[in-house]
């Protein structure tokens, strides 16, 4: 680099010695955050054997061991190995949220050490480094500028601002201040350089950058459950408390009734197991996971699977807009030319003549291979639109560069053309400086600065272009030394993603509101509200204007803003809290660092996965893979129809479980045989239940799914409707499978027959209980129509297995069942025909008339 002026000095500094950098970063520790503990695989399998489910089999395994059954003992124990492994493989999969900010925040560092440079490893930099960084450099740390040439750079991860943001040099004493706005003399670790060079002092590492503070921020929140695991917990603890006061009820009894307590606590086991819930978080799982597949046709990935069925619940939207609502990249959208304005197309591919010299004038005071966005799109305008014109010069040569400076907002590059003698001198910056190249008088300044205010009033970046001409002497040091000649201005902005009015159109139907939260200016976040059609935009709060609001205040700006502008990442993540306080399932979008703490407080954060940081991706339950903002309301569609056919599921188990407990209960209490044994029970549990889950998670969503409000937090998954249903159903099966049960014993049949059969009659209305409650408008035979591939595939099973069940000698002597014979099919058929179609008889006249009345 040579030697630089650095606060008066005009040699580069020695920076810290090797000694002094290994004491600091002893001292200090590394430029990283720390990362997230993992659990051990002990703690895992700790949690995992905690299940009451599981202590039970291994109780009654135990129990079988006790009495000589072998076989018994070793299918349940063998279930029990089984259920762990499976477990421990789903439960291995652990959670790094500050991973990628860790890599983010530690990208190779040029520094002085010794008074030499040399490059390292970011996470090796300390504080009092002398570090260098010049366009494309990803910064390593928080530093002080010592001296800078033209320097920006892009803060959007940090801010959320959409342009890159001027820098310049200080007096050394300026404290520390938050990243945001120009000729700050502070560069900010993660941010990127997008233009210029640069000498700086590191003052913060690690934990104590901007970054570090939201990295530090993120791991402290924790996900909280979602709705629906709340009311599941709650649901399986009532159950459950039920489920063992039975299990105490019958191991009395039948210790009371027939002196055998071994056996009498097994038959108590049994009841439990009947009875427990184990299988409700089984069907959200299985639910949720299945919803996180089908998502993932769409590109959309789920990273903590109750994201997708909480998204459903969702009553507002919180959105970044920065590469969220638009694309994070720049384009040119407006061109003035002598008091006349054109609006750039979205394609751009042609443009009038009269506003091909600004375009060209543009790209001549940029480099030939721009790494600036704006000059990007400069470029990227030029080739669409004056690729088949005189207006593009590739062969020229460029002479001499004038940065940009603090006394002068403007680039200059003097060219020498191939065709003839001289050079042309294109510049282009701040308006107002190229006002002042053009040496402007009073009365044309003050009409150039309407036409100023008039393209930034809407949102836009506003780049001002001017030419001038120079003989073949030599160049001049000085830019007012050229005649420039003034060509007009450059209006820009960050173009809206496709797709998102029309989405969010789609989330107003729904009932979701909508709140767009970013770091930019007011006038750029309104004008996106206005392309994107959002209600109630003209409802904008600034963060300045928030930090001066008391929480009453915040509570009702809150309920009717639409809009919150100059936004800070703790601001954002203090906006999600205060609508969670107000009782609101919220979402929230984002891409950038400064989004992460917000995205992981939310109820769903959803990252943008194509242009959105690692950081946003971790942070996030969802992520967009190809950014479509679409997506989100495919997501809300699945989350509908998950809790949908949840609440289907919940009515299936609640009813398929008042049978079999009534028959584990009832025998006891009455000294009759068993009609169920723990084999039964596996059976049941083990194969039909996590069977039709599948059943009902593929059952379509209603047509009017996306014209409903969102339901609201308070509403019970398991309300009075779906109790009642579940009750009729259940209770139905359970008086014809008990009634003929009691008629085998009464009339010389065997247990082992009576057995078999009522068995038979459970089975069957499990089956019915399927096809009854796939849908609640239509009856059994309705539905029929339609398709349900899984439906088919479950009915044959269980089917095929109670055959087996029936037919095999092995399985037979598990399920302690008689050989089959003639005289026990007419019992069998009335009784499976009659558990089949009662739930649907049941369903569509019993219930609809009590809800009638």
């Amino acid at each position: 680099m040579g030697t630089v002026n650095v606060h008066g000095s005009d040699q580069l500094p020695a920076g810290l010695s090797s000694a002094e950098a290994r004491e600091r970063l002893r001292n200090e520790g590394w430029n990283e955050l720390p990362a997230a503990r993992r659990r051990s695989f002990f703690a895992l399998l700790a949690g995992v054997v905690r299940e009451p489910m599981f202590l039970m089999l291994i109780a009654c395994g135990l129990i079988y061991l006790m009495l000589g059954s072998i076989e018994d003992a070793l299918m349940l124990l063998g279930f029990v190995v089984v259920i762990i492994g499976i477990t421990l493989v789903q439960e291995g999969r652990t959670e790094h949220a500050l991973d990628a900010l860790r890599d983010l925040s530690s990208p190779r560092a040029l520094v002085v050490r010794d008074g030499s440079q040399v490059r390292i490893a970011g996470r090796e930099v300390v504080r009092g480094d002398v570090i260098l960084v010049s366009e494309g450099d990803r910064v390593p740390a928080d530093a002080e500028l010592l001296s800078c040439s033209g320097l920006t750079t892009d803060e959007s991860l940090l801010t959320g601002e959409s342009f890159p943001v001027r820098k310049s040099c200080g007096d050394g004493r300026r404290l520390p201040v938050a990243p945001g706005g120009d000729d700050l003399p502070f560069i900010y670790s993660g941010s990127l350089v997008v233009g210029g060079r640069a000498i700086a002092l590191v003052t913060s590492t690690g934990p104590r950058t901007e970054i570090g503070k939201i990295g530090k921020a993120l791991g402290a929140l924790h996900p909280e459950s979602s709705l629906l695991q709340r009311q599941m917990g709650l649901l399986v603890r009532t159950v459950g408390i039920f489920s063992v006061i039975l299990c105490l009820i019958v191991t009395v009894a039948y210790g009371l009734t027939r002196h055998d307590w071994l056996n009498g606590l097994l038959a108590g086991l049994t009841l439990a197991m009947a009875t427990l819930p184990e299988e409700f978080p089984m069907v959200l799982v299985v639910f949720l996971a299945l919803g996180a597949w089908r998502l993932s046709r769409y590109r959309v990935l789920t990273r903590r699977m109750p994201a997708v069925e909480m998204l459903g619940a969702a009553s507002v939207l919180c959105v970044d807009k920065t590469g969220t609502l638009t694309e994070n990249r720049m384009t040119v959208r407006r061109i003035f030319v002598e008091g006349l304005e054109y609006e750039v197309d979205g394609m751009g591919d042609s443009l009038p003549e009269s506003v091909h010299e600004a375009v060209e004038y543009s790209i001549l005071a940029s480099p030939p291979d721009p790494f600036d966005p704006m000059e990007k799109a400069m470029l990227e305008l030029g080739e669409k639109a004056l690729s088949d014109t005189e207006h593009l010069h590739r062969d020229w040569v460029l002479e001499k560069e004038y940065p940009l400076s603090e006394g002068m907002l403007a680039i200059s590059h003097a060219w020498r053309s191939t065709a003839g003698e001289g050079y042309v001198i294109a510049a282009k910056g701040a308006p107002e400086a190229i006002a002042d190249l053009c040496h402007f008088d009073a009365g044309r300044t003050e009409l150039l600065q309407a036409s100023i205010d008039a393209i930034a009033a809407d949102g836009m970046r506003v780049i001002g272009v001017a030419k001038a001409s120079f003989g073949p002497g030599p160049l001049p040091e000085e830019r007012h030394d050229y005649a420039f000649s003034f060509i007009g201005l450059l209006g820009l902005e960050d173009p809206v993603r496709q797709g998102v009015p029309e989405a969010l159109k789609e989330c107003r139907e729904a009932g979701i509101r909508m709140i767009m939260m970013t770091g930019d200016y007011p006038a750029t976040a309104r004008r996106i509200g206005e392309q994107i059609g959002l209600q109630g935009r003209e409802h904008l709060v600034t963060g300045g204007q928030l930090e001066l609001m008391s929480r009453d205040e915040l509570h009702e700006a809150i309920g009717r803003t639409a809009i919150f502008a100059r936004m800070r990442p703790g601001q954002k993540l203090g906006i999600v809290e205060a609508l969670k306080a107000r009782r609101e399932v919220v979402a929230m979008t984002g891409d950038g660092v400064n989004d992460a703490p917000a995205l992981k407080a939310a109820h769903i954060g959803i990252a943008m996965g194509g242009r959105g940081t690692d950081v946003a991706r971790e942070a996030a339950a969802i992520v967009l893979v190809d950014d479509h903002f679409e997506s989100i309301v495919r997501a809300v569609r699945m989350g509908r129809r998950i809790y949908d056919n949840l609440r289907k599921a919940m009515v299936f188990i609640l009813s398929v479980h008042l049978p079999i407990a009534g028959m584990s209960l009832f025998p006891v209490l009455l000294n009759w045989p068993l009609a169920l044994l723990p084999a039964h029970i596996l059976f049941l549990e083990l194969l039909i239940d996590p069977s039709c889950s599948i059943v009902f998670e593929m059952e379509r969503d209603e047509p009017d799914i996306m014209r409903r409000p969102p339901r609201s937090l308070d509403e019970p998954l398991v309300g009075r409707q779906v109790l009642l249903r579940s009750l009729f159903q259940g209770f139905a099966i359970f008086l014809a499978v008990f009634g003929v049960y009691a008629l085998m014993l009464s009339n010389g049949y065997g247990a082992g027959e009576a057995r078999m059969i009522a068995f038979g009659g459970i089975v069957a209305g499990n089956i019915g209980l399927i096809f009854a409650n796939r849908s609640w408008d239509q009856s059994m035979i309705r539905s029929l129509r339609i398709p349900n591939s899984a439906l088919w595939w479950v009915t044959a099973g269980a089917i095929l297995f109670f055959v087996l069940s029936t037919a095999v000698p092995f399985m037979r002597g598990l399920f302690r069942f008689d050989p089959p014979e003639w005289h026990q099919l007419p019992p069998a058929l009335f009784l499976c025909l009659v558990c089949f179609f009662i739930p649907d008889f049941v369903k569509s006249r019993i219930f609809r008339l009590w809800f009638k009345s």
